[in-house]
């Protein structure tokens, strides 16, 4: 996970416009802001993704 994508889940993660695990929801607001890295990653990624939302981990 890189700096940009980490960025682009903590943004919409401040929105505190869903819950960081419904992931269909988090790929709809990264769509609306133009997040395409963030989507990419989410459609090849989705455990890193769980892990970082659980843990903070990359």
């Amino acid at each position: 996970m890189d700096k940009k994508i980490k960025e682009q889940i903590l943004f919409i993660r401040a929105t505190g416009e869903t819950n960081m695990f419904d992931v269909p929801k988090v790929q709809e607001i990264a769509l609306r802001e133009g997040y395409a890295e963030l989507l990419t990653f989410l459609t090849e990624n989705t455990g890193a993704y769980a892990r970082f939302i659980l843990t903070g981990e990359e």
